[in-house]
C-alpha cells in the first residue's frame, strides 16, 4: 500500500479535526474507511514518523482509544495514506478490468 514519504507538511491536522473531535473515538465511518484502505505497514511507517506507538494508532482506528491532540497527526497521515491507497486500488482495478476483458474478448 501507499508510502508516506514527505507527507508531514501536506497534512494539516487542524483542517481535519476540530476541538470537538478530541477526547472521543473517531466516527464509525472513518474507522471503516481506514481499516479498508490501510495496512499494518501504513500503521508502522506512520508510527515511526510521528513517534506514536503502533498500538495507539491501531486502537484509535478500531475505536478502542480516543482521538487526542497527541495522536491526531498520526491519524491525519493515515487518512492521507488511505486516500492515496484508494487511488492506487482504483487504477489497479481499471487495469485488471482491461486485462480480463481482453481475455474474455469483451
Amino acid at each position: 500500500m501507499g508510502s508516506i514519504k514527505g507527507l508531514g507538511p501536506l497534512v494539516k491536522t487542524e483542517l481535519i479535526f476540530g476541538e470537538e473531535d478530541y477526547g472521543k473515538p473517531i466516527t464509525e465511518q472513518l474507522s471503516e474507511v481506514l481499516r479498508r484502505n490501510t495496512s499494518k505497514n501504513d500503521f508502522a511507517n506512520i508510527a515511526i514518523k510521528c513517534n506514536v506507538s503502533f498500538s495507539t494508532i491501531r486502537d484509535v482506528v478500531y475505536r478502542t482509544n480516543s482521538l487526542t491532540k497527541l495522536n491526531a497527526h498520526a491519524i491525519s497521515l493515515l487518512i492521507h495514506a488511505a486516500f492515496e491507497n484508494t487511488i492506487a486500488h482504483k487504477l489497479q482495478a481499471e487495469g485488471d478490468m482491461l486485462y480480463l476483458g481482453n481475455l474474455l474478448n469483451i
